[in-house]
C-alpha cells in the first residue's frame, strides 16, 4: 500500500490551475527577498501578473522548495533557493536545475501531492485523466485527506500540463511561454489520437550525474537508517527513489550510480554479491557537495 513520504498534511490545489512558467522561479525567490511580499499590491507591478498568478507564483516557489512559508503570510528564500538565485544558475537556464526542481516538487506532499503520488504511487506506466484521479481520490482517502472531486481534477489537470508543451493554437502558433520549463525533462508523453498518457521510461541523457548523485544521496538519507547498504531494488522501485523521480530503469540507474561512485570517489559503491546488488556507504558524503561540484564546474 502506497502512503506519503511524511507524516505532513496532504497538499493539494494552490496553483491556481497554472503550472509554473519560465521565470516564475526567480521570480519567486526575488519577490521573497521582501516580508509580505506576495500579499501586497506591489507583486502585481513588480511581477507583472494578476492576483491569482501572484499566488501561484509564491505556492510553486514553496511547492519546489526554493521558498520557506514563514507563516502568517510570510515567506522568504531558502538556503538552496538563494544559492540557485544568487549565485549558480539565477534564470535556471541549465537543465540540470530543472531536473533538481523536479527532484524537490515530487518529493514534497505536503504541497504538491499529485504530483508525489504521480510517480511515486501510481502503479501503472500509463494512464487517462480520469484513472489518474480515481486512484488520486483513493489515496488521499486512505491518507485522511478529504478533497471535492473537482480539485483532484484540476491538480491532474496542471500535473499533465506541467511535463506536456501547451497544444498549438488554432492560429498554428504554440504559446512557448506558456508552457512549464519541466516539459523539457522529456518525462511525460502522451499517445497520438489518445486520451492516454504515458511515463517516458528508461535512459535521461540530460540528466547530471550530479544532479542525480544529489537525489539519490537524499534518497539513502531518508531510507538506510543505521544501515550501510540500501538495495539497488529500493533505488529504481521504492516510495521517494531517483529511479522513480526520474523514470529510469534498471540498466540506466546502475549507470548513474556508477558515475556517482567516480565522482564521490568510491564513498558511494555499487556492488553485486550473490546476485544481490548492493548500495553501499563506504563513507559520508554530503548531497550538498554534488551541486557545489556542478554549479561549480568541477570533475
Amino acid at each position: 500500500m502506497f502512503i506519503p513520504a511524511t507524516d505532513e498534511k496532504l497538499g493539494f490545489s494552490g496553483h491556481e490551475t497554472f503550472p509554473f512558467r519560465y521565470g516564475w522561479l526567480p521570480k519567486a525567490v526575488m519577490g521573497a527577498e521582501t516580508p509580505h511580499y506576495f500579499s501586497q499590491p506591489l507583486a502585481l507591478v513588480g511581477l507583472g501578473v494578476g492576483k491569482n498568478m501572484v499566488q501561484s507564483i509564491r505556492h510553486w516557489g514553496i511547492a519546489t522548495r526554493l521558498l520557506e512559508d514563514e507563516g502568517r503570510g510570510e515567506v522568504k528564500p531558502s538556503l538552496l533557493g538563494e544559492q540557485l538565485y544568487k549565485e549558480w544558475d539565477p534564470y535556471l537556464e541549465d537543465i540540470g536545475s530543472l531536473w533538481l526542481v523536479h527532484w524537490l516538487l515530487v518529493n514534497n506532499s505536503a504541497k504538491a501531492a499529485a504530483w508525489h503520488f504521480a510517480f511515486f504511487g501510481y502503479p501503472r506506466r500509463e494512464f487517462t485523466k480520469a484513472e489518474l484521479t480515481h486512484h488520486l481520490a483513493d489515496w488521499a482517502e486512505r491518507s485522511g485527506a478529504k478533497n471535492k472531486t473537482s480539485t483532484l481534477e484540476r491538480d491532474i489537470d496542471c500535473f499533465i500540463r506541467t511535463y506536456l508543451p501547451s497544444r498549438v493554437s488554432k492560429s498554428g502558433v504554440a504559446e512557448d511561454s506558456f508552457d512549464c520549463p519541466l516539459v523539457e525533462l522529456g518525462l511525460l508523453q502522451q499517445y497520438e489520437d489518445s486520451e492516454r498518457y504515458g511515463f517516458v521510461v528508461g535512459h535521461k541523457r540530460t540528466l547530471p550525474a550530479h544532479i542525480f548523485g544529489y537525489a539519490l544521496i537524499d534518497f539513502l538519507e531518508q531510507v538506510r537508517g543505521e544501515r550501510q547498504t540500501v538495495p539497488l531494488h529500493d533505488a529504481l522501485f521504492a516510495h521517494g527513489s531517483p529511479g522513480q523521480a526520474f523514470k529510469l530503469n534498471e540498466n540506466s540507474l546502475i549507470e548513474n550510480i556508477e558515475a556517482v561512485q567516480h565522482i564521490t570517489r568510491g564513498a558511494i559503491d555499487l556492488d553485486d554479491t550473490a546476485g544481490l546488488k548492493q548500495i553501499y556507504l563506504r563513507s559520508a558524503f554530503d548531497k550538498n557537495e554534488m551541486l557545489k561540484k556542478f554549479y561549480g564546474g568541477q570533475a
